[in-house]
């Protein structure tokens, strides 16, 4: 194992750790609303306290962009270093709030700006995702691939719903009404890390959402480019980070989602009717 990923692993392990023992006590859990539909808790930040400590002993000059605290950077504006930790220390947190067993760790070191090691921790079946670029991805150290289905009509598809900015709402339900007539079946788990760990194992075939932040999808395209899939914007192109516009599938499905989807990309935004 790459040593990078191995840090990574083992600040997975320990936030892991701090939030499978306050799920023992859900509603002791102090939390906080950032926005609409959009919760802090106690456990978030000490799980990524854990995380950034861990990091930070072993590398110390490397940058970390975190969800709660760290520094992040603004929009084309370059981190200080060539190194860049993306962490969202608890993916689903809404899930994890109601004790619906959702939810993940999501670390991925970026190396000038591209995933070069990727995990995904899900502390509640304890499946640990692993990816590192060019080596493969793995769930508990087993090589995963995505999906062979070739025809999206017999594909299962995970998305997200709008959550924060519900200006996006009325062409999302267009969306999610031509694609739940376009596939087999439409899953929302409420965890994007894991959604994108799922289509790398072949659990689902593909998955699209939008207005992610980076720490959301970092780890998750690094698994499914590595399982043999292919990740992009809703037209295809690979400028998912930055617009928080994702689309991932094998590569099948990849192809037929990106003829549907791309009419709905921020690219392609189409006027209100």
């Amino acid at each position: 194992m790459h040593p990078m990923l191995n840090i990574a692993v083992k600040a997975a392990r320990k936030a892991g750790s701090v939030i499978n023992r306050a799920s023992m006590d859900i509603d002791r859990v102090q939390v906080s609303r950032k926005q609409h539909n959009d919760f802090v808790t106690e456990v978030d930040r000490a799980a990524e306290a854990a995380i950034v400590e861990i990091i930070r002993t072993a590398y110390p000059d490397h940058a970390i962009l975190a969800e709660e605290s760290g520094q992040s950077w603004a929009e084309g504006e370059e981190p200080t270093s060539e190194y860049v930790w993306v962490i969202d220390p608890l993916d689903g947190t809404t899930n994890f709030i109601h004790g619906f067993p959702q939810y993940a760790v999501s670390i991925a070191q970026l190396h000038k700006g591209v995933p070069a090691q990727a995990v995904v921790y899900d502390p509640a079946r304890d499946e640990l995702f692993t990816a590192s670029k060019g080596a493969g991805a793995f769930l508990n150290n087993r090589r995963i691939r995505v999906s062979r289905r070739d025809k999206l009509a017999d594909c299962l598809i995970g998305t997200g719903f709008p959550y924060r900015d519900m200006e996006g709402l009325d062409q999302y339900m267009e969306l999610f009404a031509l694609m739940t007539q376009s596939c087999a079946g439409l899953r929302r788990p409420g965890a994007a890390a894991l959604d994108l760990a799922y289509v790398a194992c072949g659990r689902t075939d593909g998955f699209f959402e939008q207005g992610l932040h980076p720490w959301d999808m970092a780890a998750g395209m690094l698994l499914v480019t590595e399982a043999g899939g292919l990740v992009g914007n809703y037209a295809g192109e690979a400028r998912q980070l930055e617009q928080g516009e994702v689309l991932a599938g094998n590569p099948k499905a990849f192809a037929q989602m990106v003829r549907l989807l791309s009419p709905f990309s921020v690219d392609n935004a189409k006027p209100a009717r």
